[in-house]
């Protein structure tokens, strides 16, 4: 009976092998029987184990077999040596059965224990190494490293992990107790040969012992089971614990935080380095044409190809805009891929990430992209040479620098700019005219390949195909249309195009659809090429298909020629910056090295220093300026449409009622408009003259024209407050209305301002008529200069119109119809032949003369006037009207400059400041308008020795990187 319970062991501890349960769990167990504590001694680590523990168990209890056994006591009433050996037959049974629970336990304990830590070691070793990833870990983890005992942790962390994996399997666990209880409940399966022996001892025992002993193991085992699975859940919850742990560790190492645990910058991955060369170097190259030989791979093939795809299945993500045959890629567009632990893309001058594992993110960014390329092409033009450049990161991308071009097209379709070819055409040759740059070369495996236009240009650029990849697309079409699949097998061998090439491959992007997802696309090309007869007759070789080795081929090919030529390229920017920083030693010694922006700046910022002087001019001096311009804007109206007409009257009464008339219609429709165009001329010509005194202090003349520019937009700009014409407006009526002159000084002050202008006014036209009539015989005598014809004839027609005038000293403005024939006639009358017209443009200027000779001799005899004005003497011989009507002009302007000194100082000159900040920013953000102001070669020395040092810096940053990977 015992042999059979060892071997029934031995089944059960084969069976718990698999449960994975750790020595651990032992631990209960060993309080049952000192030789349960000596097999987990001896397999727990302490001792050089010979054995498996299952066949330990089972030599013991083989062993338990042979052990001797005393006899049983008679029962009363039977024979004593009956009773006897019956007794003891039932202890030793009852024994065996409770000794063969326990150990099969044990065994089960120690096999799976053995079983699980070998297990875990295995797991271990299949762990990638994360120590190249140490410099992600900010540096406040490292000052605690001095803190804590990192070598405590290590040794206590596997142990941790150890338990977390040593969970048994519940459904192992319960088939195993369902087969130890089937074990137990069977008495008669338990040794045949003593069961014949003892049959009758047997069925002797009463139905009550059954009973008991059957519930009595069943408890036992319930409460074993139940104590397994507690251990078990709290060991998975402690499991889940530690995990919830490591992935916040995960996502704070591996994430990028921009809100920065520690101020330190994360140290940028060797691809990241060598994008911002190429950066950097295709602004130099934009602006300056300078020769870029550093390695990027450029994608090149007729438009639809399948070039875009190809990109896209490297990138891993459906990136790019998608159109049914028309034009998509209207620029070129620059992707640097990198590994990274999520899958995300960054466009250079942009912070936002775009998640490319979600859809709505990839929708964005191929709106953000079709967005861009529009922006980037001029009106006019169908393509652009802009780039855009993209970064995407993601598991398992290979590193590399790849430039996206428009298709070739071979004609111009309607609605195209007719020099798209060329462009495409020229384009393309600029990027792979580069001796290091990459060709991938994209060919349509669907259509003809006589109809390609691509390979003949790649020919071109790399004749002996020393850096170009040829890349089969839609090979899945091709294989159903063609005829001949060899055409393939000689296509993807080089022998069917004259070009040349480092390495052929065919690759299948899709059935066409926009809708299919990367991991859709790479089954079926996956399955395609699995079941193609392709493969199957050898006319592809298996490391020429699928777009992974593609990537793989060309990622190697990418980074071998970096190494190669990036060195030799740092060299010639050296040289390059030595040439440079000569040249502005021996040009300008004394002048710092400020690019076109630092030089704006400093612009800037002498502008609104000359703004801000304009609120330093004098009330004062803003008054007298103001007044003066308004004078001389306003004074010819005043005399020719105010004064002229009214001083025809007969009557004071009349005339100040024309005056009154006259002022209120134009104080209605003209002054307020000419007082403000005076007011802003007079802002303009203030902050012009500032500007050109600072001009005087050391000013560097190379903003002239930034300053010009900026004043004239400003100017351009600004626009007057519509309700301040309104109360400028009310406030001049007001100031025409009064006729009250108060005291002498106001009197004599107006007398003075109309004998001045009347003055002025007279010599002006005294000027106009000698133009008119020519040179006087003293002139004549002196200079040796004669009259023209026309002059002869005015100076004729003038002598009559002076006699006219004579005779009729109080004549009106007008000459009458019959005056002008007169006049004519007696002209004619001396053999000269004159038109009306002419007569009477005499006559104006001949009446305006004699009508302010007059004015100026009423004004001599007013300045004794205030008397009579003062007591209202209306019947007075010595009437002055005019000399108040110039008064309330005078009054006039002089309240017309206080308000508008008062507007400029609290309002104008703000606004002006403001508008001048609006047009400096506007311009700044505009590269091509500080180009176009900020000019010479000086500026243009200071943008080259700028890019060169910055480009030399990162190529040695990035060779530095490149020798440590290395």
């Amino acid at each position: 009976m015992l042999r059979v319970g060892g071997k029934a062991a031995c089944m059960a501890c084969r069976n718990l092998v698999s449960t994975n349960m750790g020595l651990r769990f032992l631990a209960p167990l060993q309080k049952l029987h000192p030789l349960s504590r000596a097999i987990h001694h001896r397999y727990s680590g302490n001792g050089n184990p010979q054995r498996p523990p299952h066949r330990m168990a089972a030599r013991y209890f083989t062993s338990m077999s042979r052990l001797p056994m005393r006899s049983p006591k008679p029962p009363p009433g039977s024979g004593g040596h009956g009773y006897q050996q019956q007794r003891n037959f039932w202890i030793a049974s009852l024994a065996a059965r409770l000794l063969k629970l326990r150990y099969i336990l044990l065994g089960t304990a120690v096999g799976g224990g053995y079983t699980a830590k070998k297990t875990y070691e295995e797991w271990k070793e299949m762990l990638p190494d994360f120590s190249e990833y140490n410099w992600v870990i900010p540096d406040f983890v490292w000052d605690l490293s001095e803190q804590i005992d990192f070598d405590k942790l290590a040794k206590a962390l596997p142990e941790m992990e150890e338990i977390a994996k040593l969970l048994p399997d519940f459904d192992k666990i319960g088939e195993n107790f369902t087969f130890l209880k089937s074990l137990l409940s069977s008495e008669t399966s338990v040794d045949p040969s003593l069961k014949a022996t003892d049959s009758s001892t047997a069925a002797t025992q009463d139905a009550s012992d059954k009973q008991y002993k059957k519930s009595s193991d069943k408890e036992k085992v319930d409460q074993l089971q139940e104590e397994l699975l507690r251990t078990q859940l709290k060991y998975q919850r402690m499991l889940e614990r530690l995990e919830k742990e490591n992935k916040e560790l995960r996502k704070v190492v591996l994430q990028k935080d921009d809100k920065g645990i520690h101020q330190r910058k994360v140290k940028k991955s060797l691809i990241d380095l060598y994008s911002e060369v190429l950066d950097i170097l295709s602004d130099y190259d934009a602006n300056y044409n300078t020769q870029d030989h550093l390695p990027r791979v450029v994608v090149v093939g007729d438009q639809s190809a399948g070039k875009t795809s190809v990109l896209e299945m490297i990138a891993q993500a459906r990136i790019f805009p998608r159109g049914s045959g028309e034009m998509m890629t209207r620029s070129p567009v620059k992707v640097t891929l990198s590994e990274g632990p999520h899958h995300v893309a960054m466009f250079k001058d942009s912070g936002r990430e775009f998640d490319l594992t979600k859809e709505e993110d990839l929708a964005a960014l191929r709106r953000e992209i079709e967005l861009r390329m529009r922006k980037s092409v001029k009106e006019g033009q169908t393509v652009s040479p802009e780039t855009i450049s993209l970064s995407v990161k993601g598991p398992g991308i290979q590193r590399m620098v790849l430039v996206d071009l428009p298709g070739v097209i071979s004609t111009v379709t309607t609605g195209m700019a007719s020099d798209t070819k060329e462009t495409i055409f020229s384009m393309s040759r600029a990027y792979m005219q580069n001796p290091n740059a990459i060709i991938l070369c994209i060919q349509d495996g669907s259509v003809d390949a006589e109809r390609s236009i691509v390979t003949d240009l790649v020919s071109q650029m790399d004749p002996q195909g020393k850096r170009t990849i040829f890349v089969l697309t839609k090979v899945d079409l091709a294989e159903k249309n063609l005829a001949s699949p060899s055409r393939i097998q000689q296509i993807v061998e080089g022998k069917l195009f004259p070009m040349k090439a480092l390495g052929y491959f065919a690759v299948v992007t899709g059935k066409g659809s926009s809708a299919e997802s990367i991991d859709s696309i790479k089954d079926y090309e996956e399955d395609f090429f699995q079941n193609s007869r392709l493969l199957r007759d050898g006319m592809l070789k298996a490391h020429q298909v699928t777009t992974k080795n593609l990537s793989l081929a060309v990622s190697d090919c990418f980074w071998k020629m970096v190494r190669e030529s990036v060195e030799q390229q740092a060299d010639v920017f050296k040289a390059s910056r030595f040439n440079l920083e000569t040249e502005w030693k021996n040009n300008y010694p004394r002048l710092r090295e400020l690019d076109r922006n630092e030089l704006y700046e400093k612009a800037k910022n002498e502008i609104l220093d000359e703004v801000i002087s304009l609120s330093q001019v004098t009330p004062q001096h803003w008054e007298a300026i103001l007044q003066k311009k308004l004078w001389e804007r306003v004074s010819t109206h005043v005399i020719e449409n105010i004064y002229l007409p009214a001083a025809q009257t007969v009557d004071s009464g009349t005339f100040n009622t024309t005056v009154d008339i006259k002022l209120k219609q134009w104080t209605d429709k003209q002054l307020p408009h000419k007082a403000l165009e005076v007011a802003w001329e007079t802002l303009q010509e203030e902050f012009a003259r500032f500007m050109a005194e600072y001009k005087g202090k050391d000013q560097d003349d190379i903003f002239d024209k930034l300053k010009e520019a900026v004043k004239d937009e400003s100017i351009k700009r600004h626009k007057w407050n519509e309700r301040a014409m309104d109360s400028l407006r009310v406030i001049q009526h007001n100031a025409l209305e009064d006729r009250s002159i108060t005291d002498k000084p106001q009197w004599d002050a107006a007398i003075q301002f109309m004998e001045e202008t009347l003055q002025s006014r007279l010599k002006d036209t005294d000027s106009v008529i000698r133009d008119m009539v020519g040179p006087d015989w003293k002139q004549r005598w002196m200079n040796w200069t004669n009259r023209t014809a026309d002059q002869h004839i005015r100076n004729e027609t003038k002598n009559e119109l002076e006699r006219l005038l004579k005779l009729h000293d109080d004549h009106t403005a007008y000459l009458a119809n019959d005056e002008v024939t007169t006049v004519r006639k007696n002209l004619e009358g001396r053999a000269v032949e004159v038109d009306p017209g002419l007569i009477k443009d005499t006559w104006h200027q001949l009446y305006r003369r004699h009508f302010l000779q007059k004015a100026l001799a009423h004004c001599n005899l007013c300045k004794r006037g205030f008397y009579y004005y003062q007591r209202h003497f209306v019947d007075s011989e010595l009437e002055c009207n005019d000399v108040v009507l110039f008064w309330r002009i005078q009054r006039m302007l002089v309240i017309t400059a206080n308000t508008l000194r008062q507007q400029l100082t609290n309002t104008e000159v703000r606004r002006l400041e403001k508008n001048v900040k609006e047009v400096l920013d506007d311009f700044g953000e505009d590269m091509e308008k500080k180009t176009h102001l900020i000019t010479g070669r000086r500026v243009q020395l200071a943008e080259d020795l700028k890019k060169v040092r910055e480009i030399q810096e990162k190529l040695e940053a990035f060779i530095e990187a490149l020798h440590k990977e290395k």
